[in-house]
């Protein structure tokens, strides 16, 4: 786990819900300070994602929030209440541990039906909410889904939950794809992307290459996207509303998206 800045991944998530046996939570929260400082130290955003409040929860965040986590990720979320629950707990927290009020940003996880027809409401809840986070396989059995590598059966759940996200103005995080194929795992991400989606979270640090890959402007797209710009900025300076570029009409809308392609690689240092 300390080593896991090495993956290439932007945000790394300590978790202490599905993935660490109950009897093994206590252990797992006493690690977190020094694995939240290796992560920072390594240039990536630490996160942790607790047990629901009504379970496990309170204790994991008591634990964990010594270590001054940039994010607090929250599972199984499907009600405005329980971000403002959770936002009520760490604002008590960062008062007792000296944290400044507001450093600690939270992540709802969007794992149903009824959490993604409330995706908008949820990301508002708090304004320490700064990305939500879809989810693949509990999704799936919540949809009553038959589950497939091509993932078909979460398309709409999926442009849904981007949806809401961008209509609150957060991060939308698609969700992690939970099959083995590397290959597939680029394919997906690259699915992701034209639905909208910046980011993507991964179970297997194997395929976070592949969404790297996907989410990031090639040179190719980023030479394209130059050109449109000045296409347009040119046609402008003379008057006109457009101007053609090959086989496509360059309108307004279209100089926006390639300035904001352009935006993204310089932050991405493409």
């Amino acid at each position: 786990m300390l080593g896991a800045a090495r993956s290439g991944a932007d945000v790394l998530i300590q978790e202490l819900e599905d993935f660490t046996p109950p009897e093994r939570r206590a252990e797992a929260r006493a690690l977190a300070p020094e694995i939240f400082a290796r992560w920072r130290a390594d240039g990536v955003l630490a996160a942790v994602r607790v047990n629901p409040l009504d379970g496990d929860g309170r204790a994991d965040l008591a634990a964990v929030m010594r270590g001054r986590p940039d994010i607090v990720a929250l599972p199984k979320v499907a009600e405005p209440a329980q971000i403002a629950a959770l936002d009520a707990e760490v604002t008590q927290l960062e008062r007792v541990y000296g944290i400044a009020e507001g450093h600690t940003r939270l992540a709802p996880n969007i794992e149903t039906a009824r959490g993604v027809m409330q995706t908008y409401a949820i990301a508002k809840a708090s304004p320490r909410v700064v990305a939500v986070i879809g989810s693949t396989e509990d999704m799936a059995a919540d949809l009553n889904a038959e589950r497939s590598p091509a993932g078909d059966e979460l398309w709409y759940a999926r442009a849904r939950l981007h949806l809401e996200c961008r209509a609150a103005g957060v991060v939308s995080v698609d969700c992690p794809y939970t099959f083995a194929d590397a290959k597939a795992a680029l394919r997906e991400a690259r699915q992701a992307r034209r639905l909208g989606y910046s980011a993507k979270s991964a179970v297997s640090p194997a395929h976070v290459a592949a969404i790297n890959r996907a989410l990031t402007p090639s040179p190719t797209e980023t030479a394209s996207a130059l050109r449109i710009v000045r296409a347009f900025e040119t046609a402008r300076a003379k008057g006109k509303v457009n101007v053609r570029l090959g086989a496509r009409l360059v309108e307004l809308p279209v100089y926006l998206n390639a300035k904001r392609l352009l935006e993204r690689a310089r932050l991405l240092g493409e």
